[in-house]
């Protein structure tokens, strides 16, 4: 009964979360100044050929083919109802583009960054954390000053670091962009050889980063639960140091599986802005461009995925707290 009750607060709050996150996904886009249909009439005007007359009635197709001639609240509605529908609407800025088609092209190139650097991060930054705290010496304070560097240093600054070395200056890998010129996108060796070496910098400038984010954060806890008495009590009585261990790394992870999901969250806003950095065709570049046209579905879309991304890991990451923490389940069923 403890766990159900834990697990049904942290849905309600989970779905109020999503609601708030819906509200301001949809009006913040609407206070880019400028209006995307000026945009686009303002640019056929510049190719000439249309006359003041035919370029009103352009700009009042526009206004209706986007809805926005509605009021803002009929705006919202049409957009929950599109969101409900798994349609995120038609793309103001590469019209008659779809939202859903653009997303779909630029978040393979995202995930293929993101997930082994979120991965591979979590598991090597925690270890190191571990083992520093657990041997000391010079193997706790090379680790520790190397992860407080990494992990001080934005993604797109360490980003910018590689970029000019190693790209620049040393020449041994790409500058930017994620394959060769005259190369198609495939399932191929081919394709993935060529791609990989564009991949190598932007990974390594989000990776290193949130390697050191985790090890910092698992090195204090491990430190403060060596320093626990029932470490100094065990080791009284003469238990096992690996029993004792084990422990200690069990309940030094709590927090960093608790702390998982606002790192993800860093992390994605972190790889966003590296993208731009290696001109890499994910979705940071896909929103930079929205953002520049007041593209208001393809903004939408991106900050609806990153909210998805963001809540349902935080609320995937609670249900696993629930589960691991025996003290949460004792505390829910301790309540009257």
């Amino acid at each position: 009964m403890g766990l159900a009750r834990y697990l049904g607060r942290k849905l309600v709050w989970t779905i109020v979360v999503f609601f708030v996150a819906l509200l301001l996904n949809f009006y913040l886009p609407r206070l880019i100044p400028g209006n995307p249909v000026d945009v686009l009439v303002g640019q056929l005007a510049r190719g000439g050929g249309a006359s003041g007359e035919a370029l009103e009635q352009v700009h009042a197709h526009y206004m209706a083919e986007f809805g926005l001639d509605k009021p803002v609240w009929q705006q919202f509605l049409i957009y929950v109802n599109h969101i409900l529908h798994g349609n995120l609407g038609t793309s103001f800025g590469q019209y008659p583009a779809s939202v859903n088609s653009l997303i779909a092209q630029a978040l393979p190139w995202s995930l293929a960054l993101m997930v082994p650097a979120v991965l591979i991060g979590w598991v090597v930054g925690n270890v190191l954390g571990a083992v520093a705290a657990f041997r000391g010496g010079w193997v706790d304070r090379g680790a520790f000053v190397g992860s407080l560097f990494f992990s001080s240093v934005p993604p797109f600054a360490l980003g910018i670091i590689l970029l000019f070395l190693i790209a620049v200056k040393i020449g041994i890998l790409p500058i930017g962009g994620a394959y060769s010129f005259g190369m198609s996108p495939g399932l191929n060796a081919t394709f993935f050889g060529d791609a990989i070496t564009y991949w190598w910098l932007p990974f390594w400038s989000v990776v290193l980063v949130f390697i050191g984010g985790q090890a910092v954060g698992m090195r204090s806890m491990a430190i403060y639960e060596l320093g626990s008495d029932y470490v100094n009590y065990n080791r009284g009585l003469g238990v096992k140091e690996g029993y004792t261990v084990n422990y200690i790394f069990r309940n030094a992870m709590l927090p960093q599986i608790t702390g998982l999901a606002l790192a993800i969250a860093g992390i994605i806003a972190g790889s966003l802005i590296t993208e731009l950095v290696f001109s890499y065709p994910g979705l940071g570049t896909l929103l930079f461009t929205a953002i520049g046209s007041s593209d208001y579905p393809v903004i939408q879309g991106i900050t609806l995925l990153i909210t998805l991304a963001v809540v349902i890991t935080n609320f995937a990451v609670d249900v696993l707290t629930g589960f691991i923490d025996p003290r949460i389940r004792a505390s829910q069923s301790g309540e009257r």
